[in-house]
């Protein structure tokens, strides 16, 4: 359980950062300022061109160097950077699929620019953003498990170490992937249940 535990742990630090650094690139990648939409679009297009395992290595012995941070947030930090690409792609597709006369209407109104985001159009793509969110939480789920290779103890570390030890290989193996299923399965579960309770509140708030 304790390798269950690391593993949810360092899925929510990953999550949680690439929550952040996604919202903070989908903000310049809808900026009419250019340069920062071409910021957002490097850091997208090198993280999504490159393999994670790399990204790990990069970043993990890259702030050892600097901090000892330990494997934990090391790993998590590097998780987070690699799901903030894509997480900044779906803040990114909610914000612009929302009807700009909202905006407008908001403005007209008085709002700042800031104040209309954060009202009216944010509240409205965290929910479009929500299906694709939860994707990417289990992607995330899945992922972490490359953090084994620095080191970190999560299922597939103790998988390995309990396979080096037994040398029982696929035993071993076909029971930390059950354990990653009953966690997908629990993840789902609670997806869906927040997203039929927003679809349910917003439902009665135009009725």
């Amino acid at each position: 359980m304790d390798a269950v535990l690391a593993t949810v742990q360092i899925t929510l630090v990953g999550l949680i950062i690439g929550l952040v650094i996604g919202l903070f690139f989908a903000f310049l990648k809808v900026s009419n300022i250019k340069i920062l939409s071409i910021i957002a679009d490097i850091y997208i297009y090198i993280i999504r061109g490159t393999p994670l395992i790399v990204q790990i290595f990069i970043l993990y012995f890259g702030l050892v160097e600097i901090v000892d941070l330990g494997r934990l947030w090391a790993g998590g930090i590097a998780l987070g950077v690699h799901n903030g690409a894509y997480v900044a792609e779906i803040f990114r597709g909610s914000i612009q699929s929302i009807d700009k006369g909202q905006t407008e209407a908001a403005r007209s109104l008085g709002m700042p620019s800031w104040l209309a985001m954060r009202r009216v159009v944010l509240p409205q793509a965290f929910r479009r953003a929500l299906p694709p969110l939860g994707n990417q939480l289990i992607i995330a789920l899945k992922d972490s498990s490359l953090v084994a290779f620095i080191g970190f103890q999560d299922l597939f570390n103790r998988a390995q170490r309990l396979t080096s030890s037994t040398g029982l290989a696929m035993e071993n193996y076909i029971i930390v992937g059950i354990y990653y299923l009953v966690l997908v399965l629990i993840l789902t579960f609670l997806v869906n249940r927040l997203e039929h309770r927003l679809s349910k509140s917003e439902r009665g708030a135009i009725s």
